[in-house]
């Protein structure tokens, strides 16, 4: 109904590609943000859509990286992913795996926690039983991180088992205060909008052929806190 363009940051990177086509058949300019649409979809409908977001994978393997600083070669760690058909989901996994396998660690599970506290919670619980070893768990999302932390309380293990989350949400902000989150990424999502919307803007007033954009990652930690 006379719309120009759609900015998109869709929950699953496979099933609204055919909306996204339908958009595109009609003339609509589509920018996909956040959570970035699965290529070999979009590549069977023949399709092309920019991105803009962060590396996903990158901004897992900074705080996987800055975990491993602290524990030693051998030590057990568990990963919490997020839903298993997401593409930042994948990406965060794959980060944390790289900073993992380069030093040395050993992960002993890696389970989805859908992105939710309550789920995460569970299967973290299950993971500190199986595993009386663990020394961290990384979590693909700070909800699931929050579930992780209760799950480490709830067994004692409060300051030797780590907790590692991704997005830099408030309340995980006052648990890297306290010392229960060691760190978590920031991937700066209030501005993910505002950008992609921007860019929508551009591509419409220049009429030119879109690319991917990147936008930027940083680890957060107690000490980078303000």
């Amino acid at each position: 109904q006379g719309v120009d363009a759609l900015v998109i940051a869709p929950a699953d990177s496979k099933a609204l590609v055919p909306v996204c086509k339908k958009a595109q058949d009609a003339g609509i300019v589509v920018v996909n943000i956040d959570n970035k649409l699965d290529a070999e979809v979009l590549e069977s409908q023949g399709m092309s859509i920019p991105f803009v977001g962060p590396d996903n994978r990158a901004g897992a393997r900074l705080a996987g990286t800055y975990l491993a600083e602290r524990l030693a070669p051998g030590d057990e760690v568990a990963v919490i992913e997020g839903v298993p058909n997401a593409f930042n989901a994948i990406q965060r996994k794959l980060g944390f795996e790289d900073a993992m396998e380069a030093a040395g660690m050993t992960i002993v599970s890696s389970q989805s926690g859908y992105w939710e506290t309550a789920k995460a919670n569970q299967v973290a619980s299950a993971v500190i039983t199986a595993h009386p070893g663990l020394k961290a768990i990384l979590c693909a999302n700070d909800s699931m991180a929050l579930g992780a932390v209760t799950a480490v309380k709830s067994a004692g293990r409060t300051g030797e088992i780590q907790v590692v989350g991704f997005d830099n949400i408030e309340a995980v902000q006052m648990l890297l205060r306290e010392g229960n989150v060691l760190a978590t990424v920031d991937q700066h999502a209030d501005q993910l909008a505002v950008l992609g919307i921007e860019y929508a803007l551009q591509i419409l007033a220049e009429n030119t052929r879109p690319a991917d954009k990147e936008t930027p990652v940083d680890l957060v930690t107690a000490d980078t806190l303000p």
